[in-house]
């Protein structure tokens, strides 16, 4: 038994290596909604739900952007495995101008769809305050889908740690600019929840210079950079990039949509509801970053093996990930089944007689909602660790209409039926959030179990 473990746990110092630049980055980005939130948490329920109702919106085109930029790393990192550099710049050159032209068209398109806020049965005064935060966060879709290039290209050549630094530096230029935008300090006028949109543009601006002139400058990416031309787009490449990114694309866009869904679901039942869904709702997305990250990991390793041939071991470290999330996730379950009642008060201020009743309703759905968060942190760690290795298998289709049928078919009616229509109100709808991610992790594990077992077969048979 100790041996049998041993082949996978051999393996853990190496992902976390790996790994850890990637989950602090991702945390980074987290964090930027964290300080949002905790900020904007100061000033009323009413705010935060709106930061909560404009960020559905944002987070939706995000996904999409997202999602399209993972098809750069599996890419990469074949080429990295195969020490083909002609192939690897060329992947990176093509997927950057994607990525360009996508952030413009999913800023425009949220921008567009900004009118819809006063369609969707939210409450008036929320609605009112998310649309100029709406705004601003739009164009920062911009900077952000070319950070993601950047960072995607250096993640495929196993350098993890220029995203993690660029994202840090927009952490501290966020939270001081939240600082003097939103309550109006050091002469700055006081704009409250758009101060915040507005701190978010700027920092995601300097992360995106951060990056490039990380990756042009530093040695490790020199022979990529030096000599870099782009005369003759590759057309063949430019579809196998979106025939990779756009199923990685859609898997993203049906889980955020998923999420997304809770929070207009919880708009219904009115603001204090909404705004506890969003301090649940970003308390567990810290914790899911441990699971991004490994996902990145998975991703980068099994390209790699996947590049060499070596089935075997692709597998074998595949597993390993999957342990790895595992023994994370049992870890944070504990931690929220023991601080659920703790962890709201962070966002709130409890000290305004005014605002007590709404913030002592706002703590109590928070805290329900984290007992049932604690107990998806194990399926929610498996199905995106396991999406992340099926993406370095380049396997995109099948994921992608397991993720719809999990979230889209079966997750999200239970969410509408116990949220809306019986008296669990928000903690119905975050039973259906786990539903669907049960059955997600599930059948995801499946298919890299079926896809792996016959890689293996096929290549000690000689075939392809």
């Amino acid at each position: 038994m100790h041996l049998a473990l041993r082949k996978y746990t051999s393996e853990f110092r190496y992902n976390l290596n790996l790994a850890y630049p990637v989950i602090i980055g991702l945390l980074g980005h987290t964090l930027v909604q964290l300080v949002d939130n905790i900020m904007v948490g100061q000033l009323g329920t009413a705010e935060l739900a709106a930061v909560s109702l404009g960020n559905s919106f944002f987070f939706v085109a995000m996904s999409l952007g997202i999602g399209f930029s993972t098809a750069i790393t599996p890419l990469v990192a074949e080429t990295d495995g195969k020490n083909d550099v002609k192939a690897g710049r060329a992947v990176f050159l093509h997927g950057l101008i994607l990525c360009i032209c996508l952030g413009f068209f999913l800023s425009i398109a949220v921008l567009l769809s900004k009118p819809l806020l006063f369609q969707m049965g939210q409450p008036e005064e929320v609605v009112v305050l998310a649309y100029p935060y709406l705004q601003w966060v739009a164009i920062s879709l911009i900077p952000l889908i070319c950070f993601q290039s950047f960072k995607q290209f250096s993640e495929g050549l196993s350098h993890t740690r220029p995203a993690m630094y660029a994202t840090l530096l927009g952490n501290i230029i966020n939270i001081g600019l939240n600082y003097v935008l939103i309550f109006g300090f050091w002469g700055f006028p006081m704009l409250g929840v758009e101060g915040a949109a507005i701190g978010t543009l700027v920092s995601r601006c300097f992360m995106l210079l951060f990056i490039a002139v990380y990756v042009r400058f530093n040695r490790r990416f020199n022979v990529y950079i030096e000599n870099i031309k782009f005369k003759t787009p590759e057309f063949p490449l430019f579809k196998k990039i979106i025939q990779l990114g756009f199923p990685s694309a859609l898997q993203m866009f049906f889980e955020v949509l998923f999420f997304t869904a809770a929070v207009w679901l919880s708009g219904f039942l009115g603001k204090n509801p909404q705004a506890a869904n969003q301090i649940a709702l970003n308390l567990s997305s810290m914790t899911f970053m441990f699971a991004m990250g490994l996902g990145v990991t998975a991703m980068i390793r099994v390209g790699n093996q996947k590049g060499k041939g070596d089935f075997v071991a692709l597998k074998r470290i595949a597993y390993s990930i999957f342990l790895l999330i595992f023994l994370f996730d049992i870890f944070f379950c504990l931690l929220f089944l023991f601080t659920n009642n703790v962890l709201p008060w962070f966002y709130l201020d409890g000290s305004n007689p005014l605002q007590f009743t709404d913030v002592k309703e706002v703590v109590s759905i928070a805290s329900s909602l984290l007992i049932v968060s604690a107990f998806f942190q194990i399926s929610d760690g498996l199905q995106a660790v396991t999406l992340g290795a099926l993406r370095g298998l380049q396997d995109v289709n099948i994921p992608a209409w397991i993720t719809f049928f999990s979230y889209g078919i079966f997750g999200f009616p239970i969410s509408y039926y116990l949220g809306l229509h019986t008296d669990l109100g928000a903690f119905g709808i975050w039973i259906g959030l786990l539903s669907g991610l049960t059955s997600s992790a599930l059948l995801l594990f499946l298919r890299f179990h079926y896809l792996t077992k016959k890689f293996i077969l096929n290549s000690h048979y000689g075939t392809t």
